[in-house]
């Protein structure tokens, strides 16, 4: 009797601490936020970064909005576009500097300035930012805002 005594209390013991351990776990992670913004850290590219290059004149029309591509490695390409088109992404795809697929959300975009990323090889894709904030239009869909600045960033899943 005294024996199974012992041994109720020292499971009763042993599953205190086993839900006191769960209960730190639980409250270490808990501060993490979750967030679903991308991961823009830079990775290794195969491409020349061109920080240091002036922005590229492109197109001729009444509106006007810069363009940057940031590669791999953190290497920023910026062009002042021109255009007469109601959308960035129509202006991009006249000026040839996107490419991409249609789908049932509108142009996935997966070239950028001659630079393709498959995401189910590559796990890159090219995230689409409106004045530094991540877009929450397509590419497609955003209309062009004289003076925005437009960005795709290489960024890894």
């Amino acid at each position: 009797m005294k024996k199974i005594l012992n041994s109720k209390i020292l499971l009763s013991v042993l599953a205190l601490v086993l839900i006191a351990a769960m209960a730190l776990g639980f409250a270490a992670c808990g501060n993490k936020t979750n967030k679903q913004e991308p991961d823009t850290t830079p990775m290794q590219s195969t491409q020349p970064s061109s920080t240091e290059e002036p922005a590229t004149q492109i197109g001729q029309g009444e509106k006007s909005f810069t363009f940057e591509v940031t590669d791999k490695d953190g290497g920023k390409t910026v062009f002042d576009i021109k255009t007469d088109a109601d959308t960035v992404g129509a202006a991009l795809l006249e000026n040839k500097l996107v490419s991409g697929s249609e789908s049932e959300y509108g142009l996935m975009v997966d070239t950028v300035n001659g630079v393709k990323y498959d995401y189910n090889a590559d796990k890159m894709y090219w995230a689409f930012y409106i004045d530094g904030d991540y877009a929450q239009t397509g590419v497609d869909s955003t209309k062009i805002e004289n003076g925005k600045t437009y960005s795709f960033v290489a960024t890894a899943a």
